[in-house]
C-alpha cells in the first residue's frame, strides 16, 4: 500500500480513481455467510434460487460493499479517518463469477464546525460489474485534518 498525506485543502471535487477488478466466487459467498451469520437462502440455496426471477444465487449486498470498498483501499492517508457511509444502494444483483471493480470520486467537502482543524470530504463509491453496469453506490465520508499552520509561534 502507498502512504500519501492529503490534507483537507488538497482534495479536489471531481477528482477520482478506478480500481482493478475482482471475480466473485462461491467461496466468497460461503465465507461471507460465515462471517456475517447471513445464511439467507437467496445467497446459499441454489435449488431455492432456481425458482426466483434471477434463477441463481445473489451475492450478499454487504459482501459486495465490503469487497468494493476493499478494492479502493490502496492508499493510506494518515490524516484522514473514515467517518461513515451514507446513501448506500444495491442497484443490481451480483452473481458468482461476476467481476466487480470500483470507482471513487470526490463529490463534496466542507469544514466541520464542531471539530476545529478538520473538514469533511465525501467520496462517492460506485461498484461496477464486468458489463460496466453499476451494482452498488455509497457515499464514503472522511474526517480529514486541515493543513497545519506553518510558521505560527
Amino acid at each position: 500500500m502507498l502512504e500519501q498525506t492529503t490534507y483537507f485543502e488538497d482534495f479536489v471535487i471531481g477528482a477520482g480513481r478506478k480500481t482493478i477488478g475482482r471475480t466473485i466466487t462461491e467461496t466468497d459467498f460461503v465465507v461471507h455467510a460465515g462471517h456475517s451469520g447471513d445464511f439467507f437462502p437467496h445467497h446459499l440455496d441454489a435449488e431455492f434460487c432456481k425458482s426466483l426471477p434471477f434463477g441463481q444465487r445473489i451475492a450478499h449486498g454487504t459482501m459486495v460493499f465490503t469487497i468494493g470498498v476493499g478494492l479502493t483501499a490502496t492508499i493510506i492517508n494518515p490524516v484522514a479517518f473514515s467517518y461513515g457511509y451514507d446513501r448506500m444502494r444495491f442497484i443490481k444483483p451480483v452473481f458468482i463469477n461476476d467481476t466487480i471493480r470500483s470507482e471513487v470520486e470526490i463529490i463534496d467537502k466542507e469544514l466541520m464546525e464542531k471539530r476545529p482543524g478538520y473538514g469533511r470530504v465525501v467520496e462517492r463509491l460506485t461498484v461496477f460489474n464486468q458489463r460496466d453496469e453499476a451494482v452498488l453506490v455509497a457515499d464514503h465520508i472522511y474526517m480529514v485534518e486541515m493543513r497545519p499552520n506553518e510558521g505560527v509561534a
